[in-house]
């Protein structure tokens, strides 16, 4: 469950960011991102060192307020800073010791949606549902005129 559950966060934030029309669903993401990477500031165990990360990934959200993109790129700057405190033993939740490592399986999900262009997963899936059922209404329309045209 460890590894599954991240994942299974991270398509469940990408299904309710789906439901945010776009472009607000791009900004909210950047400002996501951004408060992502602020997310150690107040103890994430190395100390000054955490401030240019911070500054990076605003800079990186800044930029994604018009592009899926830098938001990718944010989420996986975010990625590569969880391993690291995972690695150090200081998790982004004290009380919890595998939540950084929980964000950093999680986030590259998030990272891949927005690398894709921050689809509405909801949409998609309405799209391949209607496109199924108009394949299944027309077979059944040919199977019918087939079935006229052999009686006849």
């Amino acid at each position: 469950m460890t590894y599954v559950s991240p994942i299974l966060v991270g398509i469940l934030y990408c299904l309710l960011m789906s439901l945010i029309r776009e472009p607000h669903r791009r900004r909210f993401n950047a400002v996501m991102v951004g408060g992502a990477g602020a997310a150690y500031l107040s103890g994430g165990g190395f100390d000054q060192w955490e401030l240019p990360m911070v500054a990076l990934i605003t800079y990186v959200a800044y930029r994604g307020l018009d592009s899926w993109t830098f938001i990718g790129i944010g989420w996986l700057l975010h990625t590569a800073w969880d391993l690291v405190h995972h690695l150090k033993g200081n998790p982004i939740l004290p009380f919890a010791h595998d939540s950084s490592l929980s964000c950093a399986i999680c986030d590259p999900v998030i990272a891949l949606w927005c690398l894709g262009g921050g689809p509405s997963l909801v949409a998609l899936a309405r799209g391949r549902f209607r496109a199924r059922r108009t394949r299944s209404a027309r077979a059944r329309r040919r199977g019918l005129s087939r079935a006229a045209a052999s009686t006849s």
